[in-house]
């Protein structure tokens, strides 16, 4: 039966061993652990770079507490939007690529153009913040451009040689360090805790354009790309079906506790440090190396030396997740796009009785999905592939990691391309509508098993993710200085 809250219980399915309508054993844990916390973590660390710490603490500057529960809110969303995408991982078997391309072509054609100007334009940003930190560690050093060349480097290195186990280890030593640093900036800084409170309460700030402000806020709590490779990374760690289902949630609610709790540190350091003082800051990642001035002058060298560990830990984070989790994901198309051509070239590209041209799978009378979930059309690839390793030893995810570091150096010492900025910004506005309203789709649809469809909350949530998206998506795009791009 479905769930109308859109979190079917797996009570009962999950042990190991035990079996789905189809008679196939799931394997799974007996009961969700947090030893088997993992992707999460991972999820969390990638999501939350140093232009979201930015965001939050101007916000925070500018209205002290009275956004908090719009970062709040952002979590919830992000939350369902992560949970929506392992769901589709585990329940079909199939992976979130394979959905998008059941659903036409224009999906491959957005996300090949996607990821080759974003990884272009993100890799050269990625590197940079991971840089600056480094460089006001070590002033006399190097320049600032050569810092960001080794992070790079050192990026490619670490993802090329290494399985998601080593990754995952590493990736949550440094949440550890940037939940340390910024936890004790917000101790350090003596939040109000009533007014703190007061913030929970749903006030718009007196300000003009303050409904978008809110929306942004909202929009860029740790939310990328990445949230649509989690799937990959529940994949990676070798949950493949069902059996996994609650685990997969537990892990989910943790990553965006723990990035609230990034966020939410951050807009006390800005409600306290910024806006007591009538303080404002650059935004992007240079309003964090003049957060390191204030520090310091606040409270002093050390103070401000872990601050800028800290961001490092942020900074290169995100480098490497999405070096992996991307990379992960574009490998995924790559091997569709040739299976594709090769079910063409033999003639077998005509699907099978019983199953749609959609991709949608043998159907019941009732359209609904028969057994565990739907039968993976020709072409298909599936969870169990990504789980096997091989998609991170395959040359379309190297040939990707290339791709992030070193076209994107280029633009580290000749500027970045003005018309290629604009579509940057564009595309990545439009990434987040297209995951949120693809997804509502896809788990609403056959290809969908029924058990594991969405129920209220869940479509509830991804509709309010889709529509603010959408409307971020449309002020990002009216935003961009057009006349100056033709």
């Amino acid at each position: 039966m479905a769930d109308t809250s859109g979190n079917a219980d797996t009570t009962g399915s999950t042990a190991t061993g035990n079996t789905g309508e189809t008679g196939k054993a799931l394997s799974g844990p007996r009961k969700s652990s947090w030893k088997y916390i993992g992707p999460g973590i991972v999820v969390a660390a990638t999501g939350v770079g140093a232009g979201d710490l930015v965001a939050t603490l101007i916000a925070g500057s500018n209205f002290g507490y009275t956004l908090l529960w719009a970062a709040v809110i952002g979590c919830l969303v992000k939350i369902s939007l992560a949970e929506a995408a392992g769901r589709w991982h585990l329940s079909t078997g199939r992976t979130l690529f394979d959905g998008w391309a059941s659903l036409g072509r224009w999906t491959s054609w957005f996300f090949v153009v996607y990821v080759v100007i974003w990884g272009f334009v993100y890799g050269a940003a990625a590197m940079s913040s991971s840089g600056l930190p480094l460089q006001a560690l070590f002033p006399d050093v190097m320049d600032l451009e050569w810092w960001a060349v080794l992070t790079g480097l050192v990026g490619l290195v670490f993802v090329w040689f290494n399985k998601y186990e080593v990754f995952e280890k590493v990736m949550t030593v440094l949440v550890g360090v940037m939940f340390v640093v910024t936890v004790y900036l917000a101790i350090r800084v003596t939040p109000n805790l009533g007014d703190a409170f007061a913030g929970l309460l749903p006030v718009l700030p007196d300000e003009k354009d303050s409904i978008l402000n809110t929306l942004g806020l909202i929009g860029g709590v740790g939310g990328t790309i990445t949230l649509a490779a989690y799937g990959y990374w529940v994949n990676a760690k070798g949950w493949t079906n069902t059996g996994w289902m609650k685990v997969m949630r537990l892990d989910n609610r943790v990553a965006y506790i723990t990035t609230g709790i990034f966020v939410i540190s951050m807009l006390f350091v800005g409600a306290e440090l910024l806006h007591s003082s009538n303080v404002a800051i650059a935004s992007g990642d240079k309003g964090l190396i003049q957060l390191g001035d204030i520090l310091e002058d606040e409270y002093g060298t050390a103070t401000a030396k872990f601050f800028l560990i800290g961001f490092f830990a942020t900074s290169f984070t995100s480098l490497i997740g999405v070096w992996h989790g991307v990379s992960l994901m574009f490998a995924d198309f790559v091997e569709r796009y040739r299976k594709d051509r090769a079910d063409r070239a033999t003639g077998e590209g005509k699907p099978p009785a019983g199953k749609t041209t959609s991709g949608e799978g043998p159907t019941s009378s009732e359209g609904s999905v028969s057994g565990e979930g739907s039968a993976p059309s020709e072409g298909s690839t599936s969870g169990e592939e990504v789980a096997s390793g091989a998609r991170e030893r395959s040359w379309p995810f190297r040939a990707y990691l290339l791709w992030l570091t070193f076209p994107p150096i280029v633009l580290l010492f000749q500027g970045e391309p003005f018309r290629l900025i604009i579509l940057y910004g564009v595309l990545g506005a439009a990434f987040l509508p297209f995951l949120a309203l693809t997804l509502v789709w896809l788990l609403n649809s056959s290809r969908t098993p029924t058990e594991w469809r969405n129920g209220i909350l869940s479509n509830s949530m991804l509709t309010i993710a889709g529509l603010i998206f959408v409307i971020l998506c449309v002020k990002q795009i009216w935003d961009q200085p057009w006349s100056e791009f033709f």
